[in-house]
């Protein structure tokens, strides 16, 4: 079941992209899979909710797949078509020379996260006309001249 291996990798990206943005937990995450991957649907969820299981991170998080069917352009007559995993073969032609254009993705499309509250009263108001330290080091190169 490589689906575990994945769902791991994705479980892994996706908790260090949320905490680096200083997020509480993951509450979603949203794939695109490619139907030529060979991944199953219910065996990504069931890795999932496995794995989530196990991480206070993820606790009540949802995992949404979208399937990406597959499509080709024939290398032949130029002609694009999706099909599925079994049937590769031009309709237009017949040839079974084809470029696969989509459906080999694995990627993570969105997540949505819990972030905390921001406290009003430990935050300090912005400095208004007071420009970076490069905008100060401009300035004064400008007061020189």
């Amino acid at each position: 079941m490589h689906e575990l291996g994945i769902m791991t990798g994705v479980m892994e990206s996706v908790e260090s992209v949320a905490r680096e943005a200083g997020a509480e937990r993951v509450l979603k995450v949203s794939l695109q899979v490619g139907v030529m991957t060979e991944a199953i649907e219910d065996a990504l969820q069931f890795a999932f909710e496995a794995l989530a299981e196990n991480n206070d991170y993820f606790e009540g998080a949802t995992l949404e797949v979208e399937m990406i069917q597959p499509k080709s352009i024939c290398t032949q007559c130029g002609h694009e078509f999706t099909h599925d995993r079994f049937h590769m073969l031009c309709p237009e032609c017949g040839s079974p020379f084809l470029q696969l254009l989509e459906g080999k993705e694995l990627q993570i499309s969105s997540i949505e996260v819990d972030l905390p509250d921001e406290e009003d009263d430990t935050t300090k108001p912005a400095q208004e006309n007071e420009g970076s330290e490069a905008d100060q080091a401009v300035d004064s190169e400008h007061e020189k001249e």
